[in-house]
């Protein structure tokens, strides 16, 4: 199982989202979150991808900066306390591995960038524990500046998870550019939203849900105009978006555009938000929507103290895909416990942090999620299915790494397969490799019974391990499996010894 962590005083969650960065503080007390801090700057990375789908260095810079101020106000904080993820413009940025580096040494703590589908479920988790309980299914909805989550949920639970490649910067660069707002500039829009819900409308319809809350920035920014125009007391209606636009329609120009309790830094992408909210109200058949002050941030501080205490979605996710690959979770825990004694001997001389030791219970956890395709080459069918499935609870290069480890567990290995991390990554990651190997041969038999280890000496670049006497005499199969992993790990430059 993977280590139980203290629970902090403190947590921090970071979204570097298209539009805005944001970051909140909060002290947990008695398993509750209480917000003390909440910092947002409009960094507009999403503007910032060329056509080749590359950050400019401006947008680089302009992160960075930003991520260094978010840095010095949870510099203080533990490691694994702060939660920090990139959306839809970090999963298109090509270079985006080289940005995160950087933006990992700015925040001082590491970023995972999530897929869609993980990030819808991350703000229905914030935006359910920021309203009233109610009966029956509700709908949640959150434009950002990449991307539009939609979400049906009961609860604290999400049940239907989509999320659309439209959002606030990318719509407002598509059909308002140099910030005209005429009529056509919005007829364009409209269907350009309309297209891309199409395929997602007759399931939203379908599903009967008592309340429409909306969530983050444009929608948030939409409820203030809403109010400043008096157009409803509370929610947020077709007929007062429509308003909205007829008078954007009026100003012509963003430039020209004066709304009330519409700031300055959201003018140049409320249309494109402003676009998805009334074609998502049209296609959805919704009548009115709340605006909840939680979102995905908030979601991450739940997500991350609920791995602290013990309900950690990943555990739900790997037993979800153990039985519906039909993987024997006897054996993943016997080959887990196997791989945990020789962690327990190497992770100080290795340098094996706690995420490290998660990733690799996980991958042996799942290891053999390839057989399910075939037996022959099985490693590489589960790598692929490893890389290609939505695994609630891990980001994409949680998954990156169970791939790596899964595809390396068995059979010849390269150095090329470990090229694509950075340097610093590589000996870590054959070092978990090495574990896994061993783990999975040792129970070849898949019996719990394997040869008595005495002693495990690790080295930089080598591993020792001592049995009893007479041990390996008495486990041919194990004696003949070593023998062979000696060959395979000396083509990647790894000394494997052992001795009875």
């Amino acid at each position: 199982m993977p280590v139980k962590q203290l629970t902090p005083q403190h947590l921090a969650a970071v979204d570097l989202g298209s539009n805005s960065f944001h970051m909140v503080v909060a002290r947990i007390e008695d398993g509750h979150i209480h917000i003390l801090d909440n910092l947002k700057e409009m960094v507009r990375l999403g503007a910032g991808l060329d056509k080749k789908g590359r950050l400019s260095e401006e947008a680089r810079d302009r992160a960075l900066q930003c991520l260094k101020r978010f840095g010095e106000r949870v510099t203080d904080l533990s490691p694994g306390s702060v939660a920090a993820v990139g959306t839809n413009t970090l999963r298109q940025a090509k270079n985006s591995r080289h940005f995160l580096n950087e933006a990992h040494e700015a925040l001082g703590h590491p970023i995972a960038v999530i897929a869609g589908k993980e990030e819808a479920r991350l703000v229905y988790l914030g935006v359910s524990h920021s309203l009233v309980d109610e009966d029956g299914k509700r709908f949640v909805m959150d434009i950002g500046g990449g991307s539009t989550e939609l979400i049906i949920g009961e609860n604290f639970e999400p049940l239907h998870l989509r999320s659309l490649e439209m959002g606030c910067v990318s719509m407002s660069r598509a059909f308002f550019k140099h910030g005209r707002l005429k009529k056509k500039n919005w007829i364009k829009a409209g269907l350009g939203a309309h297209l891309l819900l199409r395929p997602v409308r007759r399931h939203f319809q379908k599903v009967d849900y008592n309340s429409a809350t909306g969530a983050s920035g444009t929608i948030k920014a939409v409820g203030k105009v809403v109010q400043g125009l008096g157009l409803e007391s509370y929610d947020i209606t077709l007929d007062s978006l429509h308003k909205i636009r007829e008078k954007m329609i009026d100003a012509g120009h963003v430039n020209d555009l004066d709304l009330p309790g519409l700031k300055a830094d959201r003018k140049p992408v409320f249309a494109g938000g402003l676009a998805v909210l009334i074609a998502t109200f049209e296609a959805l058949k919704i009548e009115s929507m709340q605006v909840s002050d939680g979102a995905l941030r908030e979601g991450l501080l739940y997500e991350r103290l609920g791995r602290i205490q013990s309900e950690d979605t990943r555990l739900k996710t790997v037993s979800s895909v153990q039985h519906r690959f039909q993987i024997s979770q006897k054996h993943a825990r016997r080959v887990s416990k196997k791989a945990n004694q020789f962690l327990t001997a190497c992770e100080k001389e290795w340098e094996i942090g706690l995420d490290y030791q998660e990733i690799l219970h996980w991958a042996c956890s799942l290891h053999e999620i390839g057989l399910a395709v075939s037996l022959s080459g099985y490693q590489k069918h589960g790598a692929y299915l490893l890389d290609n499935a939505d695994l609630p609870g891990f980001s994409y290069e949680e998954q990156s790494w169970m791939s790596l480890l899964v595809r390396c567990h068995r059979k010849k290995i390269s150095n090329k397969l470990f090229s694509d991390l950075p340097y610093k990554d590589q000996k870590i990651a054959l070092r978990l490799v090495v574990l896994l190997r061993l783990a999975t041969l040792l129970h070849r038999s898949r019996k719990e019974e394997t040869a008595v280890i005495e002693k495990i000496i690790p080295g930089e670049h080598s591993l020792t391990l001592l049995f009893a006497k007479d041990e390996l005499l008495n486990h041919p199969l194990q004696l003949a499996s070593l023998e062979q992993e000696a060959k395979y790990l000396r083509k990647v430059d790894f000394d494997l010894s052992f001795f009875s």
